[in-house]
């Protein structure tokens, strides 16, 4: 799955600054878990995958809950966020991210494979990799990079988002999310090492921002 040539990938190789100064060209950046993937992936393999997610910028412990502030149209509520085991997709063991909001929920599959690279596998009820087509994409690079763009899965007229890394420190790393037809918009995705997504800001049709307001573990 990951030692071939790169494809479906967009990467932004110009960034500003890159050609400033006394015609001298910047040291190479180090390399990035996006460099020899193929995303969307038509073929995981499950040896290439390990037993849970321990991305430091999507870690998926169990007995981990998150809740967050949602404000929309609707006004001001929470959501809350859980970790459970997941089923096995396109032959891969996941684990499952499970959102719960005014009543609806919403169970996503990830699997992190050797390299430290977070895939997402699918969302219940509503697409699967490995089904009609589907096909996992990129959730979180092992070594995100500035410039960085990736698909973040394929399921034709369900999901076929483009992602970016638009900044990066040492605790914060936030991604631009771009929504193509027919849901239009974007997504501003930041997170924090060792928490995951604390903030997140939408374009796509309604106003919605969500703010990560607590994290605890079950033995907190």
């Amino acid at each position: 799955m990951r030692r071939r040539a790169l494809a479906a990938v967009a990467f932004l190789a110009f960034l500003p600054g890159a050609l400033a100064g006394c015609g001298t060209a910047s040291a190479p950046s180090p390399p990035a878990g996006v460099d020899e993937l193929v995303i969307p992936t038509p073929s995981p393999d499950p040896g290439d995958f390990v037993a849970g997610v321990d991305n430091p910028w999507f870690p998926l412990p169990q007995g981990r809950t998150w809740t967050y502030v949602v404000a929309d149209v609707s006004g001001s509520h929470g959501l809350t966020v859980t970790v459970a085991d997941g089923p096995e997709v396109d032959g891969v063991a996941t684990t499952a991210r499970v959102s719960t909001e005014q009543g609806r929920t919403v169970t996503d599959w990830y699997a992190q494979d050797t390299d430290g690279n977070v895939w997402w596998f699918g969302r219940e009820g509503v697409w699967r990799a490995g089904a009609d087509g589907a096909e996992a994409g990129v959730a979180m690079l092992a070594t995100p990079r500035v410039g960085d763009g990736y698909r973040t899965a394929y399921a034709e007229g369900v999901v076929e988002d483009h992602a970016t890394v638009m900044s990066l420190d040492e605790d914060r790393l936030v991604v631009d999310v771009q929504h193509p037809e027919p849901v239009a918009g974007s997504t501003e995705i930041t997170y924090e090492r060792g928490t995951g997504p604390v903030e997140e800001s939408s374009t796509s049709g309604a106003y919605r921002v969500v703010r990560l307001r607590t994290a605890i573990s079950s033995g907190a």
